[in-house]
């Protein structure tokens, strides 16, 4: 089976028991944690690895995550590991969070810019995201003073870049491909 379907399959089966019993919000919390503990890279090490027994890494689990995780959530933990998925934990967490902020009706947009935005402009690029796409904006912020100046939107699947060093590479490029 696609690696894909069975990260998707594990996590619409948990989003729509949660949005039954009326816990989307507990069960969001619960999965943005795991996505964050994924990211340690001993952490996935573990999930991973052939050589830890199921029960091993169950318990690990369980010891990570503790009384945090609402009781749904355990049990996904458990059905995953004892089906021998727990590698697929990354990316079930990753959809369900993706499900949700589809189900809510948000767009996750990230902003690279070469400074910190002011509070009046970042409110100015929400609003505008959000009239574009007619949905409400989660924003994330990125410094990157490698971009020189100007901003890299990523929004939905829309990429727009309009970095100083773009436009640079850009005449780089440009002047490289004409022979004088």
């Amino acid at each position: 089976m696609n690696d894909g379907k069975i990260s998707v399959r594990y996590a619409r089966a948990l989003f729509l028991s949660a949005l039954d019993r009326q816990i989307l919000d507990r069960v969001y919390a619960d999965m943005a944690l795991i996505s964050e503990v994924c990211r340690v890279p001993e952490f996935r090490e573990l999930l991973e690895s052939p050589i830890i027994r199921p029960s091993k890494k169950s318990e690990i689990l369980q010891e990570t995550m503790g009384d945090r995780i609402d009781e749904i959530t355990a049990s996904l933990i458990r059905l995953v590991v004892k089906n021998g998925r727990e590698s697929y934990l990354p990316a079930i967490a990753r959809e369900f969070v993706r499900s949700t902020k589809e189900y809510r009706g948000i767009t996750a947009s990230v902003l690279t810019t070469a400074v910190k935005l002011d509070d009046e402009t970042r409110k100015q690029i929400t609003d505008l995201i959000a009239d574009t796409f007619k949905t409400k904006v989660e924003l994330k912020e990125i410094v990157d003073k490698d971009i020189i100046g100007g901003f890299i939107l990523k929004a939905e699947d829309n990429y727009i870049d309009a970095s100083v060093r773009n436009k640079l590479r850009k005449i780089e490029k440009e002047l490289k491909s004409k022979s004088f």
